[in-house]
């Protein structure tokens, strides 16, 4: 099966190439800063805004920072805060939407009424909202860090989720193998989570992937909005924002990280797409 799925992945070839883009991308976010000759936040005032040259092939910013090694240095928090929001988010919806499919009735009633009131709040608007409540508290960890988006990104972004795996489990709870598994006197939460989630995990794969982007996305709105992750932490977004009073005389400052936002969320969606397509049973190859 993983051979099959992998064949008709390899198939895909914008979908290969986002994945090698990632992987690129992944992998210099761990090793630059890591072996590096320059400390990502260290300022040389007698460097600010060099553009791109051998010494420093991406540039300086306004504080003299080397820009290649804070690009790969904010590129892990923007791709942690993408990765930890996709596992809340797909976390907390497939467990909502796992219950009120597999049980139906008042319960399904009330959950997917609660699921449609978080979908008809303004997100962003409320995205403000929380990230200036938490950012006014006395708790180091919620007031700059990455931790409160993360929470607020992953407490908002689920509904759609939870409505994906709820229509899966209506589907699939009417099968023949969840029906012999209920004759057999299997415990409804083994049914869930050993017989209709495996089956229903094709189409949540693939939406944990474009879930990712998303959130990298989204946090970037808000750092360029003054409201996300705060400095001296760099993450693409708060690069972009720093750079915007830059743009006419040093445009590098902003063109490489809103390159990198760019090419990973382009490479992710493309990814997404490849997954569609491999774990979709009824493909014709």
């Amino acid at each position: 099966m993983r051979a099959k799925v992998w064949r008709r992945f390899r198939k895909h070839k914008l979908a290969l190439a986002g994945l090698g883009v990632v992987t690129l991308f992944v992998a210099l976010c761990v090793f630059v800063p890591w072996l590096a000759s320059y400390d990502a936040g260290k300022t040389h005032l007698d460097l600010m805004r060099e553009p791109p040259s051998p010494a420093h092939i991406f540039g300086t910013d306004e504080l003299g920072r080397d820009l290649f090694v804070r690009l790969w240095d904010g590129g892990r928090v923007s791709i942690l805060i993408g990765v930890a929001t996709m596992l809340m988010a797909i976390s907390i919806g497939t467990t909502i939407g796992s219950i009120a499919g597999f049980y139906g009735g008042r319960i399904d009633n009330f959950l997917m009424r609660f699921t449609d009131y978080m979908l008809a709040i303004p997100q962003l608007f409320l995205l403000l909202i929380l990230a200036q409540l938490l950012r006014s508290t006395n708790n180091p960890t919620l007031s700059g860090g990455p931790m409160p988006i993360i929470i607020i990104i992953g407490i908002l972004v689920w509904p759609p989720i939870a409505r994906l795996v709820r229509g899966q489990f209506l589907s699939l709870k009417a099968k023949e193998f969840v029906e012999a598994a209920r004759m057999s006197g299997t415990r409804n939460f083994r049914i869930i989570f050993r017989h209709i989630l495996p089956n229903a995990a094709s189409p949540i794969i693939v939406a944990a992937t474009l879930r990712v982007g998303a959130a990298i996305i989204t946090e970037s709105t808000l750092s360029f909005l003054g409201f996300g992750v705060q400095p001296p932490t760099a993450t693409w977004g708060n690069m972009l924002k720093n750079a915007q009073a830059q743009m006419t005389y040093a445009p590098w400052t902003a063109i490489f990280p809103g390159l990198a936002i760019l090419f990973t969320v382009l490479s992710l969606n493309y990814i997404g797409d490849g997954l569609r397509d491999a774990l979709d049973p009824h493909h014709v190859e």
